[in-house]
């Protein structure tokens, strides 16, 4: 599948560079309906890849993404309060962006993937193929998470992953680090912290 690249930036408390380097969030161009799977669509979760046990409801979330995170949570990522900006036709699905106007450079962006209704079996279908960079992660809050990218790019500070919330839809959060955090923290842990801040909003809702 083809795919495009989203480049995003993250800064917690008093950090406030960015590093240009992105590894993003891959999406195909054409994104089906997000309510609709197709009958000839293959059974999830395939070989090899974890089944989600306990599936979360993400449509009200989808519909009002930047809801995916609290006032309180993103203040203490980035330390003060900050405006998200939403976007529901965004090329992989529903995405909100946090990107702080003080020109710190530090931002998440979030994305509730509808690129196939495949959930985590897309992103481990395209192992090795699209996606050179692939890291089965520890679960986030019992759920299964995945690091990929078309190239790794955890030494410049950054990480893109996808957290099953069933077996045909994931949550993706990309995140680059600041600067002064390269090389002192795994970006993919980063990106982790942020999807179970996520996760928490998302159970409080069902």
């Amino acid at each position: 599948m083809r795919r495009i690249i989203f480049p995003v930036c993250i800064g917690f408390v008093a950090l406030t560079a960015c590093s240009p380097e992105t590894s993003g969030v891959a999406s195909p161009a054409n994104t089906p309906s997000s309510s609709s799977v197709s009958s000839t669509s293959p059974e999830v979760p395939g070989p090899g890849v974890p089944k989600v046990e306990s599936p979360i409801d993400t449509d009200q979330f989808a519909s009002a993404p930047c809801t995916a995170m609290t006032e309180s949570q993103v203040m203490e990522l980035f330390g003060r309060s900050v405006t998200p900006k939403p976007d529901l036709q965004g090329p992989a699905g529903p995405t909100c962006t946090w990107d702080p106007a003080d020109g710190s450079g530090a931002s998440i962006n979030l994305i509730f993937s509808k690129v196939d209704r495949l959930g985590l079996t897309s992103v481990y279908q395209a192992k090795d193929s699209t996606y050179k960079f692939f890291q089965v992660l520890e679960s986030v809050g019992d759920y299964p998470a995945v690091a990929y990218g078309t190239s790794d790019h955890r030494a410049d500070g950054s990480c893109s992953i996808a957290v099953g919330t069933s077996d045909r839809n994931t949550v993706d959060i990309a995140v680059t680090q600041s600067r002064e955090k390269i090389g002192k923290s795994d970006p993919c842990a980063v990106a982790q912290t942020v999807g179970a801040k996520v996760l928490a909003t998302l159970k409080g809702g069902n």
